[in-house]
């Protein structure tokens, strides 16, 4: 019973390890805090191969250097700590686990609200979330973190409502802020016809990865930009098709 033991030994290990550092990504996701997070990894594992292979001086570097970074990083990461925290209280471990990656239902949500808010003549912003943290945008907006509905959409985007001239954002398949302030693009060779929110959604395309869907009010067309690229006038079922096309859409691509 003790060799046997012995010999599953290592493999529990590994599995208690694997758990545990699947985890603290988990808790860093959506913050800007992740990149952090990798380079620190790469850094240790640096520290570890120094260690290993005695280099006296950058051994004696990276312990200053992880001395002097622990209490800096706590100052400048704070807010995304705090949300990484907040997101870490509402997650069921199990159902992550068992999450289907597949699962785009929010898609259709999302593509219905276009529908609507071009017929109504009204204007609209969202952006949905991949790999590059949108989690500043979020704080500047008002935070809702409900179910992806097509019939809340419509009514933050209704005139009337205080948060109709932000951006709404989509993260992990649910309505995380709307409201949001989006950076402006200043680019004169923009055609003219685009408005405000082309131009918002335009700057952050630049800056990240996210998906962004605009609705016009003047011309009741729907434009996806993705990477500063612009898809115009798209149908209920291209909309669909195409969004799903970028959310499985890796990075370097």
């Amino acid at each position: 019973m003790h060799n046997l033991f012995l010999y599953w030994k290592p493999i529990i290990e590994v599995l208690i390890l694997w758990f545990f550092i699947y985890h603290i990504i988990l808790f860093f996701e959506g913050t800007r805090s992740l990149q952090v997070l990798r380079g620190i990894i790469m850094l240790l594992l640096v520290f570890f191969i120094s260690q290993k292979f005695n280099f006296t001086v950058l051994d004696w570097l990276l312990k200053k250097l992880f001395g002097i970074s622990v209490i800096a990083l706590l100052i400048i990461f704070h807010p995304e700590i705090r949300q990484g925290l907040a997101q870490l209280g509402k997650r069921n471990i199990f159902r992550d686990l068992a999450k289907d990656e597949d699962d785009y239902s929010f898609v259709k949500q999302i593509v219905e609200a276009c529908k609507n808010l071009s017929a109504n003549k009204l204007g609209g912003l969202i952006a949905i979330e991949k790999n590059d943290s949108l989690a500043s945008y979020i704080q500047s907006g008002e935070i809702i973190d409900s179910r992806v509905s097509a019939d809340l959409m419509q009514a933050i985007f209704t005139p009337n409502n205080p948060l109709h001239d932000g951006g709404l954002i989509i993260q992990r398949g649910r309505i995380a802020a709307a409201g949001c302030i989006f950076p402006l693009a200043i680019n004169q060779e923009l055609n003219r016809v685009f408005g405000t929110r082309h131009r918002a959604a335009l700057s952050l395309s630049e800056e990240t990865d996210a998906i962004l869907v605009v609705v016009s009010e003047e011309r009741r067309d729907i434009t996806i930009i993705y990477r500063k690229k612009f898809y115009r006038d798209m149908g209920v079922t291209e909309l669909e098709s195409k969004i799903k096309e970028l959310i499985k859409t890796k990075k370097d691509e």
